[in-house]
């Protein structure tokens, strides 16, 4: 079994020195640069009389100089990955600890529509994705929103292979996340893939050719011009020949650019990225996929995403004056690049989208691998058709302190309901949404906070957390029954396992007595599998008249007049509650 937290302290030692050296390496490149500068200056300052040599200098100094620009450059960019690879782990002992609420919560992920994102705390501070979310791009965060929220039963086994494979590859992810991260993300790729679908190119195929053919008339022009042969002025016409014809397009090719400037960074950080998934070895079937799905007719993503990166790159270069003037004027220089960046998109522009969607699944299936490789404890669910949904040994919920944690038993079958009555605190709530986890965790393709666990897919719905609603006129108890209503209608398509409390409680206690009991009576005779927590000791009965219900509890004691609570699940009714006491010890009456 591996143990996370002597692997994060030994990758924090390695970054460590890993930066402390790129920090000198840095500040040798920076001297350099400066000497490189002054004695170039100086050297021409003291041959200036002698332009051959100052010339030689010149030249020498400055491509020293670009040289070492270019490997300060390159430092800064591996001392960037290593920083936050460092500040990746030194993340991960935090939250490790505990501290993990200053994080992304996803509260806008949480839909009080869906069948049970609102009730089980899956999104919000101190919620389930808030502990998980690893993510460094947009999409690969919305992307594991909507694997959490999927409710999907089908291929399990495939996305536990795909999950266990990945929380082995720990150096592997953190690379990928570290430069997902370093992804300057101007526009959303979402964006930038409306743009390439309905992109309308602007450039004539003649525009193939021209501007090569006019870059060497105008090597020839200058070269005439320099040997004397032909008047300066030709020169300076044939500059003005060139500029009128950018001019022609200057509007057109404006507006790309500034599309190129936007889009520029994403896809040389995303070429990082593809060109990771292409050079791992995978052995899961899944994973397999998604790396088959960049490569098109046996070129790879990273090198078409790297080829466009380029000439992006090349058109931003006309904001320099040199590139306006003479750049244009003898090259055509922004033509040539618009025409490449055009012809990439009329190749590419439709396939973009799926490349991207591979970028956000790696990204967000590096969360839940590494959710899996910090809890080497919990296990995947064995998938079964056996008539037990869920039979489990030491179910516990995955985000409270192992040491504090009160895990039961739980063996719950297809087409059985069980009532859990308990005292106020007991554990109620929190064992539902126990149960409400590890079904969603299951149908991910997550280990789950057990034992042992033995899993027949459902699908899971919930009514749990109803609120009225003022902007629409609701109120609670309306809202109430049209969620119950949303139950009693989705069961009808399909299975479901349901998880309810309290029901019916913006209405009074007789009405609520009998409302709660007929609807539960409807549920099993729709042959429905779930769990309900109550007060409502009443509705306890119904086991003595259908085979199918069970009663089970959690206890309160009073001891040395201290509530105790032992938050084991008891088969059973609760004979005690706690209301009376509570108010008593408080002195509230």
């Amino acid at each position: 079994m591996n143990n996370p937290t002597q692997f994060y302290k030994s990758q924090i030692k390695s970054y460590q020195t890993q930066l402390d050296a790129f920090k000198s390496k840095l500040l040798v490149f920076s001297l350099a640069r400066i000497i490189v500068y002054l004695v170039g200056v100086m050297g021409i300052y003291i041959y200036f009389h002698e332009i051959s040599i100052a010339v030689v200098i010149a030249i020498v100094a400055t491509a020293t100089f670009l040289f070492l620009l270019s490997k300060h450059n390159d430092n800064k960019k591996q001392r960037d990955l290593v920083k936050t690879l460092l500040d990746i782990n030194e993340e991960e002992i935090q939250i490790a600890s505990g501290k993990f609420h200053h994080r992304l919560n996803g509260l806008k992920y949480q839909d009080p529509n869906h069948f049970y994102s609102l009730d089980i705390d899956l999104f919000g501070r101190g919620s389930f994705f808030q502990f998980i979310n690893r993510t460094a791009i947009t999409e690969g965060t919305h992307n594991l929103a909507d694997i959490l929220k999927a409710n999907y039963t089908q291929y399990i086994e495939k996305r536990q292979e795909a999950i266990k494979e990945l929380s082995e590859k720990a150096t592997w992810r953190q690379e990928y996340t570290a430069k997902g991260y370093l992804i300057n993300e101007e526009t959303p790729t979402h964006i930038i893939v409306n743009w390439l679908k309905n992109y309308k190119p602007f450039l004539p195929k003649l525009m193939k050719w021209l501007p090569y053919i006019f870059s060497a008339l105008s090597v020839a022009v200058i070269t005439l011009t320099i040997l004397k042969i032909v008047p300066i002025a030709y020169m300076v016409y044939w500059l003005l020949i060139g500029i009128a014809i950018i001019g022609v397009y200057f509007s057109k090719v404006t507006n790309l650019a500034l599309y190129a400037t936007q889009v520029k960074d994403t896809f040389r950080q995303y070429a990082l990225l593809l060109k990771q998934i292409e050079t791992e070895e995978f052995s899961s079937e899944l994973l397999k996929e998604k790396q088959q799905a960049i490569i098109l007719k046996g070129e790879k993503s990273s090198a078409i995403f790297t080829k466009f990166s380029k000439s992006l790159d090349a058109l931003d270069n006309r904001n320099n004056m040199f590139f306006i003037l003479l750049g244009n004027g003898f090259f055509l220089w922004d033509i040539m690049q618009s025409y490449k960046i055009e012809q990439w998109i009329l190749e590419y522009g439709k396939t973009v989208d799926n490349w991207f969607e591979v970028v956000s699944f790696f990204d967000a299936y590096n969360s839940l691998g590494n959710y899996t490789f910090n809890h080497p404890e919990f296990v995947f669910p064995e998938i079964s058709t056996a008539k037990a949904v869920i039979n489990a040994k030491n179910l516990g919920h995955p985000l409270l302190d192992k040491n504090k944690r009160v895990d039961s038993d739980l063996n719950i079958e297809n087409e059985q309901f069980f009532i859990v009555t308990g005292a106020n605190m007991a554990g109620k709530s929190t064992f539902l949404r126990t149960v409400s986890l590890h079904i969603v965790m299951a149908n991910v393709g997550l280990p789950v906070c057990a034992e042992s666990s033995s899993y027949s897919p459902v699908k899971l719905i919930t009514s749990m957390r109803t609120t009225d609603s003022l902007t629409d006129g609701s109120s609670y108890f309306f809202s109430e029954l049209t969620r119950l209503k949303l139950i009693v209608d989705a069961i009808k398509e399909e299975s479901y396992f349901i998880v309810l409390d309290e029901i019916l409680i913006g209405t009074n206690s007789t009405d609520k007595a009998i409302g709660s009991r007929k609807f539960v009576e409807k549920l099993v005779a729709g042959n429905a599998t779930g769990i309900i927590a109550t007060h409502d000791l009443s509705l306890c009965e119904i086991e003595k008249e259908l085979d199918d219900v069970k009663n089970y509890y959690f206890d309160a004691d009073v001891v040395n007049d201290e509530l105790y609570f032992d938050y084991k699940l008891k088969k059973g009714i609760c004979q005690n509650m706690n209301a009376s006491f509570l108010l008593k010890k408080m002195e509230i009456i």
